[in-house]
């Protein structure tokens, strides 16, 4: 029976993907960021084994897909007459 990697990444491999996306850590950061890194993962790996019956030809056709509810609430600044992007 083969036995599979362990998928956790190590702290040297977090700080190298860090420094390649260009966001070089702080040492007394590292072994936190790389927790956090290896909980997404758990939490990405769970999802995946999820069965949602979901059928991606169908399913997931944007042209069906349910519209954002509406806020009851302006958008900030829109009381003054303002549009987002001058807030």
């Amino acid at each position: 029976m083969a036995t599979t990697p362990d998928p956790r990444l190590l702290p040297h491999e977090v700080a190298q993907w860090a420094r390649g996306a260009g966001l070089p850590l702080d040492p007394g950061r590292l072994d936190l960021v790389t927790a956090t890194a290896n909980h997404i993962r758990s939490v990405i790996a769970v999802l995946r084994d999820l069965d949602l019956d979901i059928d991606p030809d169908t399913d997931l056709d944007p042209a069906g897909a349910v519209p954002a509810p509406v806020s009851a609430h302006p958008a900030r600044g829109a009381e003054e007459g303002r549009d987002d992007a001058a807030v």
